[in-house]
């Protein structure tokens, strides 16, 4: 009896604090939830500076904003969009009660190429108002510091750091790895630079992929070698100079090669915003100069100034997102339905309010299939109002494929597009099977090839053939699409096609795209196009998916994103490698995809 009263005690003990943990979760939960969602009231002081930095990342389309729920501080992830993003920076420019901009790029928000290069171009129109910007930082990254060249003054740390070495692509092979696993990828593929399944059949770049990404680093630096030297004043040998030689690391380095003005302390850089909210020349600011001054953040300004509350107009223009990987069906967070972006083209091609269609693409492709669907109502919608596609990040293979059919394509010089190439993938795990865990196989069947894709067998001679006609008609037909709309041969796009990825700034010369802008840029030119003036407003297209499946998906994403987030702290940057590794496995059919993730660093 004694024991059964211990027990008790033991397990009624352990239900009072497991619901008393419960209860401090749930409300912690909701408390997260209401700051998140809660809409606090924004005002802007006169005399601010508006604080530009990376606390939260900048994504293409709206329907990415939200991220899932963070458990660990207890709140929802959301970003700021580059439309939201360029047309705040834009009205700061005409707004009395901004003095200038801080950049001060210290947070952790994802911010592809592409948008950091629309961010520095909103920024070099800021300038024309006459008001500052003023960069600081402890440690400029190459990007970073790419973009915060763009100020009148770059300040440093004294105890920061500068990286100055060029840029690096590297690309991870897995060859070696399947080989111990005993287990085998069957690639069927066209385009000789369609380098995407490299990494499954070699364990070093084919000559045509170094050639690629040579060419691609080497536009990359060229891009950015460009905008230092012209924001700057050094000379672009010098910079390649610097980099060679590895001159610039600490902040007397950066000073004397003329990347930044000073090197001052955080308090001290407070005391000079202070002085120039003032209207004075702060030449120096000692350390008991009050160094206060009032900051208003981006993602507040843009929440006191919300981009559609502020035209009305019966004529509009619709921005249509696809912003993640192509695949059949129906799009979720992160990836593009073909179905669901079949259709929102459709609706504003039936729309007689809609009197012109921009595409902002940020894609690396995937389903062939899906990708031919959204071409389909892209061909549609051209030849009843101006389309112009605005490409993000990457737009590439599929990604490309769906812009082709666009009146105009706008690209940043730092997009990754092209990728005119399709290949189809299988794993053998055979051997792997039998030889690492004692499994074997049967199967019954009615004819040869009904197990085709079976994991558990190869691919015989016909099957292989059968896949192989699959891929050459998709490519065809892809390079066909291409020619259509690029007004171009099929074998001038073939020779620019084949798999290959290019940068904005060569896909220029290539016919691939027409010329350089940002999503505001496309806008204009749709406007144009449309013959309709100043009397316009912008209407997003989004997909409506069922509200409460929405809310709870955030939090199921946030449940498995945990061993995700413990496998990213444990392997750092390779997580990245073991992403794309699984994502590109789990792929069925023939896919115009370019899976690899190119890393600049």
């Amino acid at each position: 009896m004694k024991n059964f009263f211990k027990t008790f005690g033991a397990a009624l003990l352990a239900f009072v604090v497991g619901t008393m943990l419960m209860w401090f979760m749930l409300v912690s939960l909701f408390a997260g939830i209401a700051a998140s969602f809660g809409q606090k009231q924004v005002s802007v002081p006169p005399d601010a500076v508006l604080v530009v930095d990376f606390s939260t990342g900048i994504v293409d389309s709206p329907e990415n904003r939200l991220g899932a729920f963070d458990w660990s501080r207890r709140r929802i992830e959301t970003s700021n969009t580059i439309l939201e993003v360029a047309d705040a920076i834009r009205m700061a420019a005409s707004d009395p009660a901004i003095r200038g901009i801080y950049l001060n790029i210290t947070g952790t928000g994802a911010v592809s190429y592409g948008n950091m290069e629309e961010l520095r171009g909103e920024l070099l129109r800021f300038k024309e108002s006459g008001k500052f910007i003023v960069a600081y930082n402890e440690v400029y990254s190459q990007p970073v510091y790419w973009l915060s060249s763009v100020a009148d003054k770059v300040y440093i740390h004294p105890e920061g750091f500068m990286d100055w070495r060029g840029i690096a692509a590297n690309v991870m092979f897995y060859k070696g790895l399947l080989d111990k696993l005993g287990a085998d990828v069957e690639i069927i593929r066209h385009g000789t630079f369609k380098s995407a399944v490299e990494p499954y059949i070699t364990d070093r770049m084919s000559p045509a992929n170094r050639l690629q990404m040579n060419t691609l680093v080497n536009s990359l630096w060229n891009v950015m070698l460009e905008d230092v030297s012209s924001s700057r004043n050094v000379p672009v040998e010098k910079l390649r100079q610097y980099a060679e030689e590895l001159t610039v690391g600490e902040p007397t380095d950066a000073r004397e090669c003329g990347f930044v003005d000073g090197i001052v302390y955080r308090d001290e850089m407070a005391g000079m915003l202070a002085a120039l909210c003032r209207g004075e020349e702060p030449a120096h600011v000692s350390a008991t100069e009050s160094g206060e001054f009032n900051a208003v953040s981006l993602g507040d300004y843009i929440a006191a100034h919300p981009l559609h509350a502020r035209r009305i107009s019966k004529q509009k223009v619709a921005v249509i997102y696809a912003d993640g990987q192509i695949i059949d069906g129906e799009s979720y967070p992160g990836a593009v339905g073909g179905a669901t972006l079949a259709g929102q083209i459709a609706e504003a091609r039936k729309d007689d309010g809609v009197k012109a269609v921009v595409v902002r693409i940020n894609s690396p492709g995937g389903s062939a299939l899906a990708s031919d669907v959204i071409w389909r109502e892209m061909e549609l919608c051209r030849e009843a109002k101006p389309v112009v596609v605005s490409m993000g990040g990457v737009a590439a293979s599929g990604g490309y494929y769906i812009a082709a059919p666009a009146d105009v394509i706008l690209a940043d010089r730092t997009t990754m597009t092209g990728s005119i190439g399709v290949f189809g993938m299988k794993l053998n795990l055979e051997n792997t099977l039998r030889d690492k865990l004692g499994i074997t196989v049967d199967v019954a069947k009615t004819n040869a090839g009904a197990d085709m894709g079976s994991i558990a067998r190869p691919l015989t001679p016909a099957e292989r053939a059968f896949l192989q006609r699959q891929v050459e008609q998709t490519y065809a037909t892809f390079v066909n699409h291409v020619a259509a709309g690029r007004n171009m041969t099929f074998e001038q796009v073939d020779a620019i096609g084949q798999g290959r990825v290019w940068l904005g700034t060569d896909a220029v010369e290539k016919g691939l795209v027409d010329g350089f802008g940002g999503l505001f840029d496309a806008i204009a030119l749709a406007v144009d196009r449309a013959g309709i003036s100043d009397d316009f407003r912008i209407s997003e297209i989004l997909s409506e998916p069922d509200s409460f499946a929405a809310f709870l998906s955030m939090f199921t994403a946030g449940a498995q994103e945990l061993p995700t987030a413990r496998m990213r702290d444990e392997l750092g940057n390779v997580s990245v490698h073991y992403d794309m590794l699984r994502r590109t496995l789990e792929q069925e059919g023939v896919m115009a995809l370019m899976p690899y993730s190119v890393s600049f660093e």
